[in-house]
């Protein structure tokens, strides 16, 4: 991780290139320094962070302002910090009488706060939870006793989680985990925050702002959705091949310990949907035995979508996995014990994330725990079958390769779509292709759950879910699409985007000729598309030109009244 004076300097660069993203920021205590921070770190990750940052202890001030900065800045996303330094002070002036109401009424003013932005602004809210301070008023039975500060924070925290599980645009920052990995001494320096009033240590900035960018880079679409295995000595202790299967190092004694426990993570990875590959130089009959008969593995071969096991070099493997699974080489991370291997990916595929494991596999866990390389701003009941929805996939692949004519396999498909405008059942799922499409999506505008929940109650916006299963099995909701009246005789196509998974099956003429159904029969006669360009969406750079759409300026349009209906094997279920 950089040092605070590292990120500073990269401030001076030219970041007019890098994408562009509005940040307010309001603290109770200095913030100076977090800014910078920041702003060095977006630099890393390829984000142009413009920060407008708040007077000291001004955040009720600008929030109740309806004419303030704040709104004027319009930001997209805004992080508010408020500190437990200034919590203790607070409670510190409270009678004895009330200090058991502290976390009640500092989660009242947190939520009356959002709700507020809510009302005004489509920013997405980034809060700070509280770091722990324990001032031994009570020793340990501050853990018994609700007129203690250590049990009003731990109490806040928990209610902040809760608070923020039933509210989609309001996201945790968990600072407290910061603490508890950078340590409260690095954390916090007295002498500083006396004489400065600031209470991040300028060695803590950088991991604080680290994890920061990890939630700014999940709302648009930065997450990583697939990590890449190796076998020996990554997955299990040993050569397999020279040592055979009985004496791969696993279970529950010594250093077999280690890499059992690094399954079951891995495994978790799984169930909360992240894709399980395998780069593996080695024998496949003898890896899959592994899998089959030792009694010791927690991964089975069901969780692992695609196997390549063989003697290439790991490069030419991860690239096939990656043209397979049609996902971009910065959604993948690569774990591999080698370092020869690590270092030969990384300079083949820049993009990917190959982290620089330990030497020693104990302590494998607690390196990728402080990496937080899953972060996501969204979990939907489908990422549980992703594993599943890929191995389907690759059937179908297979199937398809028997076939000469493509048409003749659409065909044979049985492809059924369930059409629905947004609802609270599909809304997570419909969020999270908002937030996560970056290939298949024309504009590129990122919507949170809150935000669909409002398009879906507006009487001049049509909102559309389309979902595809065929004779293999159901993937799910794959597609959104929003439109929005411009006026009386057009409708704007705000958003279409598209899962990967599902390209070359027809699914872009199915969805335009319920589009098209929708408008004329609200009485509209031209259907209006934009092609914002990105880093990642060119394969859709042509989309409307070969729906028939005609150049308008900077837009597409298209005459509805006359349409013909194009071809798709596709049928309304």
């Amino acid at each position: 991780m950089p040092t605070f004076s590292e990120l500073k300097k990269k401030l001076k660069q030219d970041f007019s290139h890098l994408e562009s993203i509005r940040v307010a920021l309001l603290g109770d205590t200095a913030t100076p320094f977090l800014a910078q921070a920041l702003r060095g770190t977006g630099f890393d990750r390829g984000f142009n962070l413009r920060i407008w940052e708040a007077d000291f202890n001004q955040i009720e001030r600008q929030v109740v302002d309806h004419e303030s900065e704040l709104y004027t800045f319009d930001p997209q996303v805004i992080i508010i910090f408020h500190s437990s330094h200034k919590l203790l002070l607070h409670y510190n002036k409270q009678k004895p009488e009330d200090y058991a109401a502290l976390a009640g009424n500092r989660l009242e003013l947190i939520s009356r706060l959002c709700t507020t932005i809510e009302g005004r602004l489509r920013s997405t809210i980034i809060y700070y939870n509280y770091t722990e301070i324990n001032d031994t008023v009570f020793g340990n039975y501050a853990n018994k006793t609700e007129a203690s500060f250590l049990f009003q924070l731990r109490k806040l925290n928990y209610e902040l989680m809760q608070y923020a599980a039933g509210h989609p645009n309001f996201y945790l920052c968990d600072l407290s985990t910061v603490q508890n990995q950078f340590g409260k001494l690095n954390m916090f320096h007295p002498s500083v925050y006396v004489n400065s009033d600031m209470v991040l240590s300028i060695d803590a900035l950088p991991a604080v702002a680290a994890t920061t960018l990890d939630l700014v880079g999940a709302f648009v679409g930065r997450i990583r959705k697939c990590v890449v295995l190796d076998m020996d000595n990554t997955i299990w202790g040993g050569v397999i091949g020279d040592d055979g299967i009985e004496n791969i190092q696993l279970g529950t004694l010594g250093i077999g310990k280690a890499f059992t426990e690094f399954q079951y993570w891995i495994k978790k990875l799984k169930y909360r949907g992240i894709i399980l590959a395998v780069a593996s130089k080695n024998t496949e009959s003898v890896v899959l035995d592994a899998f089959d008969r030792h009694p010791d593995m927690v991964l089975t071969k069901e969780d692992i979508a695609i196997f390549r096991v063989n003697w290439d070099n790991k490069v030419d493997n991860i690239r096939q996995i990656q043209a397979t699974l049609n996902i971009g080489f910065d959604s993948m991370v690569f774990l591999d014990d080698n370092p020869f291997e690590r270092n030969m990916v990384r300079e083949a595929i820049p993009a990917i994330t190959v982290p620089e494991l330990p030497e020693d596999p104990a302590d494998y866990l607690e390196y990728l725990y402080t990496l937080n390389l899953f972060e996501t701003g969204a979990i939907s009941d489908e990422d549980r079958e992703r594993t599943k929805l890929y191995q389907t996939q690759a059937l179908r692949d297979s199937e398809m390769e028997k076939y000469s004519n493509e048409d003749d396999f659409l065909a044979g498909m049985n492809m059924l779509s369930d059409v629905e405008s947004f609802n609270s059942f599909n809304t997570p799922r419909v969020a999270q292709l908002s937030q996560r499409s970056n290939q298949f999506n024309l504009r590129t505008v990122r919507y949170t759950e809150a935000e669909i929940g409002k398009l879906a109650g507006s009487s001049d916006i049509f909102t559309f879910s389309f979902t595809l299963e065929d004779k293999y099995g159901d993937n799910g909701i794959i597609c959104v699409v929003i439109l929005k009246k411009e006026t009386d005789e057009t409708l704007f196509i705000d958003s279409w985007l598209m899962s990967c998974r599902v390209l070359k099956r027809g699914m872009e003429n199915f969805t335009l000729n319920t589009l098209v159904a929708l408008a004329k029969e609200k009485g509209f006669r031209f259907l209006k598309g934009e092609y914002r360009q990105t880093a990642k969406n060119e394969m859709v750079s042509k989309h409307y030109p070969g729906l028939g759409f005609q150049p308008a300026g900077d837009f597409w349009t298209l005459d509805l009244d006359g349409y013909e209906t194009r071809k798709t094997h596709i049928n309304l279920k």
